[in-house]
C-alpha cells in the first residue's frame, strides 16, 4: 500500500493536507502522527477530534522525557538564540525522529509535514527525514498555499476545521517554551496585548528567593526538593511564570533570511540558564569560560538549525561535558520585576578565594603576596608603552618646530 505519514496536529494546514495528500500526491493511505512534547491537553484533544472526523488513522506518541532531557542539554550549553532560550527549535528534531520512528514501524513509503516554505519548521524536519530512503510531502509549500485558499478549501470539502485563537496568533507550545507571533504582532510597532501571555503574570515588585541544585551540570532540585526533569521544568514553569519571569519579545531571524517578530514565554528555562551560567562563573577557570563561549554559541546555532544529532554536536557535546564535571552546586535567584537574577552561589569546586580577592585581608594566596604584583605592573603593557613611545618620538621628528 502506497502509505503516507502526516505529522498531524488537527489544525487547519495538517487537516487539509489529509485531502490533498490523497487527492494531489495520490497516496492510498494516510496516517496522522501527534507527538507529545508538553502541549496542553486541548491539543491531544483536538487532533483526536478532528482524526475521528476525517477517519484517520492516528498514532499519539509521548516524548516528553526524551524532550525533557534534551531541554537540559541546552543548559548545560547555556543555549540561546539572538537573546532568547531556543524551545520551538528543540523540539522539532525529538518530533521528526519519532514521527519516522513509527512511520517505518508502519510500513509507510513517505513523510508528510504542513510547514510553509517560509519557516524554519520545514528545515528542521526535513534535516532528519532526509536521511532515510522515504519520499518527502509537504502539500502547503508544494502548491504554494495561502492560509485564505486552506479556509475556503476546507469550506468547500466540508473538512473539520476549527480556528483555534480566533485564529488571531499562531501559537506553539512545549515544555519547555510557549512562541507567539502572527496577526498584529507581525507588525514591529504593535505592542502585545496582555491577552497573548498563559503562562507569565505581568511583572510586579513581588519577590521570591529559590534555590537550584545541579548535579555535573544538570539541574537537579527546586529548594532542595528533587524532581524529574519533566517535573522540574513545569514546576518552574508555574512557580517563575507567577512572577512574570521570562517573557521575549525579539526581532527573529530565520534560518532562510526573514527577519520575523516573535514573542516567547519560557520562566523556567529562563531561570535554569541564569542559574547555570552563574554557577559556572564560580567553578570554571578564565580559559574555560572563555572559551566554553564558541562552544555554547556554535551549539546554539546548530540546535537553531535543527541538526541536534550531527557529528558536530556529539564533539561539542563532549567538551561541554567535561566542563560539567565541576558545575556542581546551588544557585539562590531573585524573582522579581520578571527577573530571575542569581544573588548567591556555592559550590565544592569553586575558585573563588574570599580571603585572596578581600580588600580587607592581606591577600595571601600560598606563597604569593601583594607585593609580587609590582613585578607583573612592571611587564603588563610593556609593548604599549615603547610603541606609543616610538610613535611619539617619530611625529616629532617628522614634524620638526
Amino acid at each position: 500500500m502506497n502509505r503516507v505519514a502526516l505529522a498531524f496536529s488537527g489544525g487547519l494546514d495538517t487537516t487539509v493536507c489529509v485531502s490533498l495528500l490523497k487527492d494531489e500526491y495520490g497516496y492510498d493511505d494516510v496516517i496522522g502522527i501527534t507527538v507529545n512534547v508538553g502541549q496542553p491537553k486541548d491539543e491531544f484533544e483536538q487532533a483526536i477530534e478532528t482524526a475521528d472526523a476525517l477517519s484517520l488513522e492516528l498514532h499519539i506518541i509521548d516524548a516528553t522525557e526524551n524532550f525533557a532531557n534534551l531541554c537540559l542539554d541546552s543548559v548545560r550549553a547555556n543555549a540561546t538564540y539572538q537573546g532568547y532560550p531556543l524551545g520551538t527549535a528543540l523540539a522539532r528534531p525529538i518530533i521528526a525522529n519519532s514521527i519516522l520512528e513509527t512511520a517505518q514501524q508502519n510500513d509507510c513509503k513517505a513523510l508528510a509535514h504542513g510547514c510553509t516554505g517560509k519557516g524554519n519548521d520545514q528545515l528542521r524536519f526535513e534535516a532528519i527525514w532526509r536521511g532515510s530512503d522515504l519520499e518527502i510531502a509537504a502539500p502547503i509549500r508544494d502548491l504554494g498555499l495561502t492560509r485564505d485558499w486552506e479556509i475556503n478549501y476546507a469550506k468547500e470539502n466540508d473538512l473539520p476545521v476549527k480556528a483555534g485563537n480566533s485564529g488571531v496568533w499562531s501559537i506553539d507550545t512545549n515544555l519547555w517554551s510557549r512562541s507567539i507571533e502572527g496577526g498584529e504582532l507581525e507588525n514591529s510597532s504593535t505592542i502585545p496585548p496582555s491577552s497573548i501571555y498563559e503562562w507569565t503574570n505581568p511583572p510586579s515588585s513581588n519577590s521570591k528567593l529559590i534555590t537550584i541544585g545541579f548535579l555535573n551540570g544538570f539541574p537537579v532540585s527546586v529548594d532542595k526538593q528533587k524532581y524529574s526533569p519533566v517535573d522540574l521544568i513545569k514546576h518552574l514553569n508555574d512557580l517563575c511564570g507567577s512572577y512574570g519571569v521570562g517573557r521575549t519579545d525579539i526581532m527573529e531571524d530565520r534560518i532562510l533570511g526573514l527577519k520575523v517578530r516573535e514573542n516567547y514565554e519560557h520562566p523556567a528555562a529562563t531561570t535554569l540558564l541564569n542559574a547555570h551560567l552563574a554557577l559556572e562563573d564560580l567553578v570554571l577557570t578564565k580559559e574555560e569560560r572563555k572559551f566554553k563561549k564558541l562552544v555554547d554559541n556554535a551549539w546554539s546555532e546548530q540546535a537553531y538549525l535543527g541538526l541536534v544529532y550531527s557529528p558536530f554536536m556529539e564533539a561539542l557535546n563532549s567538551f561541554i561535558s567535561s566542563t560539567q564535571k565541576r558545575v556542581t552546586g546551588s544557585v539562590t535567584l531573585d524573582l522579581q520585576g520578571g527577573q530571575a537574577r542569581a544573588v548567591a552561589r556555592e559550590s565544592p569546586y569553586s575558585i573563588h578565594s574570599a580571603t585572596a580577592a578581600s580588600f580587607n585581608t592581606s591577600g595571601v594566596l600560598g606563597d604569593i603576596t601583594q607585593l609580587d604584583a609590582i613585578g607583573v605592573a612592571k611587564y603588563h603593557g610593556l609593548q604599549e608603552r615603547m610603541a606609543s613611545a616610538i610613535i611619539t618620538s617619530n611625529k616629532s621628528k617628522n614634524n620638526p618646530k
